[in-house]
């Protein structure tokens, strides 16, 4: 067996999937240059998602001519010169992969010049360096990088679509427009202008990228502690979503993704948010470099902390005193632990029930329905075991369903009495697996109705989210929404579904996005994943008032779909209590 040794160009190419992983990555890499090279101003220009054209331009301190060639081979940096450096790197970059990375797989052009220099600009393709050749001396940088992985045809095969990895460039640039509101940032994709942002305060910069309205909506944290400091802002409660994504932490202005920094946010929160609610924030955490490992990972997202869970507290703290004008006017309010007896006064004995003598099988389906309840795939098999036997009875319960015996419990529940005891119907599962099956048949062949507003409403998203709308659009009318382009990402929403109630129809908009961004791979295709968000949000909800009417509408409905005993998420609609199970419990029998 022969051994050799691999060439300097396929060394590259391998390693630079370490660095270049998609467009994004190489957005990343050249904006963190601009910003080590002092930039005040960046452009980037992007054509078919990063699939075809990347250019980033600097006002930066540039690249003499005679170090163009150096700056495109692997480990040659000007960030450090010794193992010491590591210990206290102030810059983003610092291992000199990237340019060479990036240049080994695509075809890539510099143009770059110092202050009162000459400019110098450089080709590089299929690993070939050309030479410097003169160029204007205009202060600072610019890379243009085109076709991406054409010499790499495996790899290039795994790219998205150009929509998509177009929200993956916004996300990176977001990330550094929050973490330098002092620089200007402009973005450009397909000759469209996407970001135009101007230096401004932090906050100022999170309403420009973001939502206008989280400008008002976010609670400043300045908090010290020992070596360490926390600034930023977190977000109130009209911030809340219903998926991640909008979590940013800096670790001296520098992204990092870490599981048990982002629990101490949510820690802070808990009191006040329920599972499966995500709040905004953008912190900034400054920690002496002595302190922390950058060198961790290639995408330098990942960092060791030489005391992880120190950080973990000060950072809980910062938001717990940020949170404490909300936390203040929330009552304290003692609630009864399991094993501990109620006690029933005023009635003329005192009246106490054990909570341990609970029947064992309530208590552990009580259990397992609440653990269960994270797991989608669960909750289905679950779901489907459980009326397995129950839809063996459907026609009991089609013919003895009763629609004048028939009431609303703690505006949550319907019963109602059929021949063979007792039938309790959740409400909003209920209607929910009515809006999915009517979304989906709407999608597939015949539209449902829409309502008109009377004033139709502005709505104004976030870049890579009007992307997001913008696919699911033809389907969102399909259902029966109907909006029109109006301005820079922005829609005016003129109609609605007619199952839509009014007021809400903004908020329900973006929980169909959130929703259908977090769990779209569970469903068989982007329309099911559509439907599904649809009718989870527009359906009823827990604590609305029904009439009699309206309650045996649903009733009807919820019988006349094909799967009438759990909802697009698994969940049981229906629970029967028969004759004999009731007779049991009284034990009459």
């Amino acid at each position: 067996m022969e051994i050799r040794l691999l060439s300097e160009d396929l060394r590259n190419k391998i390693s630079a999937g370490e660095v270049v992983e998609r467009p994004a990555s190489v957005v990343k890499e050249l904006m963190e240059n601009s910003l080590d090279a002092e930039s005040t101003e960046i452009s980037i220009v992007v054509n078919g998602g990063g699939h075809n054209l990347i250019q980033v331009t600097d006002n930066g301190l540039g690249i003499e001519p005679d170090y163009l060639p150096a700056a495109f081979q692997r480990y040659s940096t000007s960030k450090i010169s010794r193992l010491d450096d590591l210990i206290s790197i102030q810059t983003l970059g610092f291992r000199g992969e990237a340019l060479a990375s990036i240049a080994s797989v695509s075809e890539v052009s510099v143009l770059s010049s110092t202050a009162g220099g000459e400019g110098g600009e450089l080709h590089i393709k299929q690993g070939d360096i050309s030479q410097v050749k003169p160029a204007p001396a205009l202060t600072g940088t610019q890379v243009t990088v085109k076709n991406l992985f054409y010499n790499t045809p495996a790899r290039k095969k795994f790219l998205k679509s150009p929509r998509i990895e177009f929200r993956k460039i916004v996300e990176v640039v977001r990330r550094y427009a929050l973490a330098y509101p002092e620089v200007s940032l402009k973005l450009i994709s397909d000759n469209r202008e996407i970001f135009n942002l101007h230096p401004e305060s932090l906050q100022e910069r999170i309403a420009a990228v973001m939502d206008p309205g989280y400008q008002d909506q976010l609670l400043p944290v300045n908090f010290s502690k020992g070596e360490y400091s926390i600034t930023g802002f977190a977000g109130n409660l009209n911030l809340l979503r219903n998926r991640p994504g909008e979590q940013y932490i800096f670790l001296n202005r520098r992204y990092i993704q870490n599981r048990l920094l982002n629990s101490g946010v949510y820690q802070a929160y808990r009191s006040i948010i329920k599972r499966g609610e995500y709040p905004y924030f953008v912190l900034n955490l400054v920690v002496p470099g002595s302190q922390v490992d950058v060198n961790v990972h290639p995408f330098k997202t990942e960092v060791r902390f030489k005391d992880e869970w120190r950080i973990f507290h000060v950072l809980k703290s910062s938001l717990e005193e940020a949170l404490s004008s909300i936390l203040d006017t929330i009552p304290d309010l003692e609630k009864p632990a399991f094993g501990v007896p109620f006690n029933f006064e005023n009635r003329g004995n005192s009246f106490v029930r054990d909570w341990n003598q609970l029947d064992e099988n309530q208590a552990k389906i009580s259990f397992e329905s609440q653990n269960k309840s994270e797991d989608r795939s669960k909750d289905l098999t679950r779901a489907k075991s459980y009326v397995s036997d129950l839809a063996a009875r459907r026609s009991s319960l089609d013919s003895g369903l009763s629609g004048d015996n028939i009431w609303q419990v703690h505006t949550k529940y319907i019963v109602s009495q059929i021949d063979s005891g007792l039938v309790i119907i959740d409400q909003h599962v209920a209607h929910e697996r009515v809006l999915f099956e009517e979304a989906l048949g709407a999608l597939d062949s015949k539209p449902l109705q829409a309502q008109t507003l009377l004033f139709p409403e502005v709505m104004e998203f976030a870049a890579d989210t009007f992307s997001v709308l913008l696919d699911v659009l033809p389907d969102l009318e399909k259902i029966g929404f109907r909006m029109r382009e109006f301005g820079k990402n922005t829609v005016m929403v003129e109609a609605i579904p007619a199952e839509m109630g009014w007021g809400n129809e903004k908020q329900i908009i973006r929980e169909i996005l959130d929703n259908y961004l977090e769990h779209r791979s569970q469903y068989t295709s982007g329309q099911e994943a559509v439907a599904a968000s649809f009718a989870c949000k527009a359906a009823v909800k827990a604590g609305d008032v029904l009439t009699k009417q309206e309650m045996q509408a649903l009733v009807n409905r919820l019988f006349g779909t094909k799967h009438p005993y759990y909802c697009p998420h698994g969940r049981p609609i229906i629970v029967q209590l028969s004759i004999e199970e009731l007779d049991r419990r009284f034990e009459r029998i």
